[in-house]
């Protein structure tokens, strides 16, 4: 049974799709054929081409990554899906999908299931029911409407607790690897914290799993083998555990393998030493979570974390000659203009480039995170009280501290001063 994964975003260049690259690794172990389809803003793809695509590849099964700023074109996707054959089972996973109100399917009419759970797990037994005829049948993980059009949910799945049980998607040639500038890479997922505006402790219940040094390094040494010297790294805090960083620098350095290496961890997980190794290693820049450096808001976050300590870790990964990007956020819970300035001045002082990740954007309010649950608690006044059940309020708020009018004066602000004028804003 062929199995079709796509990831859509128009508003960035194709990069590698990891999370897609598990999941086709993951259905391609179990027999399936498994190809994944990614567009970007520069792709050269038409709705006749993928019309064209979908029909020559024959997939039963097509899965899509969702997330808030790409549903329109995931729904339209979808129906473009079904316009070739209707028979053809579409399952949304990723970001938005996670805590979408179950009752979005109503709206989302080309849309079979939503993934709840581990996609590996998920997704294995979405493929299975479709292959074996019975598509809404012993499935676990999902929200999903039956024939009739009866919106179900399903119990939910858990993921390997061992993150080499999964099939890497570098050695298992799920990509290309001679098309690839970068290669986007996993040590660990999840995240224990409990910062109010952020998806991913809530969709990993606050736990952390890891891949062994021995599968990293592997995965290194086919990449570079076929000529990709970028890493980047996506672990949310990847000196969570500093030992086994340690240990996977080591092992770069003592088999000499020339790479350059993006990657991103708390402020208070760092130190001089690790620093020094890391700049050894190839590590050549670092993103620290700053969100604001007002004193009033940044303790309101539940991010335990202190400006002090940022501008510390900013200072000793600069020494070692380490660039340093921030992410930052405004429009959050308690800030005011004057608080919003105060994040930019201090992004200033410490001579961190405005460019790429550090150009700041406003808070995004997505479904699953404590934010979105009691948006009312933190001062968040939507401006659309009508919306779709398949979008959160995202930036479509003000707040009982900043006015709408305010925000865009900021995001003016930081764009006059970014190097590249905002060109890259994480979503």
């Amino acid at each position: 049974m062929n199995v079709l994964l796509i990831e859509m975003n128009p508003f960035a260049p194709v990069s590698t799709p990891i999370s897609l690259g598990y999941l086709a690794a993951y259905l391609k172990s179990r027999g399936f054929v498994t190809e994944i389809l990614t567009v970007g803003e520069n792709s050269p793809v038409s709705p006749a081409g993928l019309y064209q695509h979908i029909e020559s590849f024959r997939p039963a099964l097509v899965g899509i990554s969702a997330y808030q700023r790409t549903m329109l074109y995931v729904l339209g996707l979808a129906d473009l899906v079904k316009s070739v054959d209707q028979n053809i089972k579409v399952v949304i996973g990723g970001p938005q999908a996670t805590f979408m109100p179950p009752d979005a399917l109503r709206d989302m009419v080309s849309v079979d299931y939503i993934c709840r759970s581990s996609g590996e797990a998920t997704l294995l037994g979405i493929a299975l029911a479709v292959q074996a005829g019975t598509p809404f049948s012993n499935l676990a993980g999902v929200t999903y409407r039956d024939p009739d059009g009866g919106i179900h949910d399903t119990e939910p799945l858990e993921g390997a607790v061992d993150l080499d049980g999964y099939p890497s998607p570098y050695l298992d040639h799920v990509f290309d690897l001679s098309s690839m500038g970068e290669a986007i890479m996993l040590t660990s997922r999840g995240c224990p914290h409990d910062c109010v505006f952020c998806y991913t402790p809530c969709a990993f219940n606050h736990k952390i799993t890891f891949h062994s040094v021995d599968r990293v390094m592997e995965e290194i040494r086919w990449i570079r083998k076929h000529g990709v010297r970028r890493l980047w790294f996506a672990d949310p805090n990847i000196s969570f555990k500093w030992k086994r960083v340690e240990a996977l620098l080591e092992r770069i350095l003592t088999e000499e393998l020339d790479v350059e290496m993006w990657l991103q961890t708390r402020a208070d997980l760092v130190n001089p030493g690790m620093m020094r190794m890391m700049k050894r290693a190839g590590v050549a820049t670092v993103a620290f979570g700053l969100e604001s450096a007002s004193e009033r808001v940044l303790p309101k976050l539940d991010k335990h974390m202190s400006i002090e300590k940022v501008a510390e870790a900013i200072q000793i990964t600069q020494n070692e000659g380490i660039e340093v990007e921030l992410f930052t956020m405004f429009g959050l819970p308690y800030e005011t203009f004057e608080d919003g300035l105060k994040t930019l001045e201090f992004v200033e002082k410490n001579q961190v480039k405005i460019m790429g990740n550090t150009n700041s954007q406003q808070m995004q309010i997505y479904f699953g995170t404590p934010m979105e649950r009691h948006y009312e608690d933190y001062g968040i006044v939507p401006t659309k009280t009508r919306r779709p059940p398949y979008i959160s309020i995202g930036s479509q708020y003000e707040t009982r501290w900043m006015s709408l009018e305010e925000m865009q004066t900021l995001q003016g602000l930081w764009r006059a001063r970014s190097i590249d004028r905002g060109r890259r804003v994480v979503s």
